[in-house]
């Protein structure tokens, strides 16, 4: 097998985990010796073993002279577990290939440094586009200060999110349904309105998905609420997982002790969104998964602030006065109209799942 060979089945070890080891980012490693594989891993959730140390278990003492391949580069700091580095240079490895540099100001170089200083070969950049791919959000948190942030939206052939009374289940099949359960798992907040929690009372839990490790963590449900409108005892306030109510009111209300309540700024649209993800970066969330209405929608589209559009589109037609996709001011002339770029286009079950990205 070829060096990339070997990268391309570390990126697979990275995906495995299907919810999000957060707040840590994604990462596989593949240990080599005498062109044969002896070690495997994969980081599974924050406070475990990393990748390195998965693998470098398996191949105990065959990592000695070996080669390792491992999707992004090593940390060298102490954080809930010791540097990976040090683990490296221990087991006497004899060469290191790194798909990316971390860009975690914390590591930044400093580990591919580390490494060469204690004699090991270390080569970068192999696979470095397919790497990426793996952590878009820890990228942009680490260089931007905000999540990725990626909005999922069910819609008829015309382009219709729900008949005009609000009815809106279900549009997509139940092999849609359940790939929105994987894209919620591998999130790390699961963002909606307040139009949304009262029309449909939803509970935004990950369902039908399963853990590898009791450590897997719902992830964290944010309601953007203005005005404070949630009942408690509504679906998504109930079961594991912490939810995040961000409102502009300053009125008191009762919530379980898994709800916590922030004000934020107000902007024109209303929450200051922009402020809103800026503050959930700094909680460490790295990507962000958007179920929401046309109004919600088409505030972050406004904004900017949508990085990713998951679309489902049925086979069916559901009419004019069915609700669209985003709730935007008119647009008009045709160069106010805002490009997409497609990412990915595939069948799943009955429907088409678009991966669109905004072209801002």
């Amino acid at each position: 097998m070829s060096n990339s060979n070997y990268m391309a089945r570390a990126i697979q070890l990275a995906e495995k985990p299907e919810f999000s080891p957060h707040p840590n980012p994604r990462v596989g490693c593949v240990i080599v010796n005498d062109e044969r594989v002896v070690g495997e891993g994969f980081h599974e959730y924050a406070g475990g073993p990393h990748a390195e140390v998965n693998a470098l278990s398996q191949a105990a003492d065959l990592a000695k002279g070996a080669i390792v391949y491992v999707t992004l580069e090593p940390c060298c700091f102490h954080g809930r577990t010791p540097p990976c580095t040090d683990a490296l240079i221990k087991a006497q490895v004899k060469k290191v290939f790194i798909a990316m540099l971390d860009p975690n100001p914390k590591v930044a170089g400093k580990g591919l440094t580390l490494l060469e200083q204690a004699g090991i070969e270390v080569q970068s950049g192999l696979l470095v586009e397919q790497a990426r791919l793996l952590n878009k959000g820890f990228i942009q948190r680490m260089s931007k200060g905000r999540p990725w942030v990626r909005c999922k939206i069910a819609m008829s052939l015309d382009g219709r999110t729900a008949m005009a009374n609000g009815e809106s289940q279900w549009i997509s099949g139940k092999a849609a349904r359940q790939d929105v359960q994987r894209y919620r798992a591998k999130s790390d907040a699961i963002l909606t309105g307040i139009g949304t929690v009262l029309a449909d009372n939803p509970r935004m839990t990950v369902r039908g998905i399963e853990a590898l490790s009791s450590k897997s963590r719902q992830p964290l449900r944010v309601i953007v609420d203005s005005q404070l409108k949630a009942d408690p005892e509504l679906n998504i306030f109930q079961g594991l997982g912490d939810v995040l109510v961000a409102t502009l009111s300053d009125k008191e209300r009762s919530f379980q002790e898994n709800v916590r309540v922030e004000q934020f700024p107000s902007a024109d649209s209303g929450i200051d969104l922009s402020l809103l993800l800026t503050s959930l970066a700094k909680r460490e969330i790295n990507e962000v998964h958007v179920e929401a209405g046309a109004k919600l929608n088409g505030a972050l589209l406004r904004e900017g602030l949508i990085d990713e559009l998951v679309i489902y589109m049925a086979s069916s037609i559901m009419g004019d006065s069915a609700r669209g996709l985003f709730a935007l001011q008119e647009l008009k002339s045709m160069k106010d109209k805002i490009n997409l770029r497609c990412a990915d286009f595939r069948q799943v079950g009955e429907d088409f799942r678009l991966t669109m990205q905004p072209e801002y």
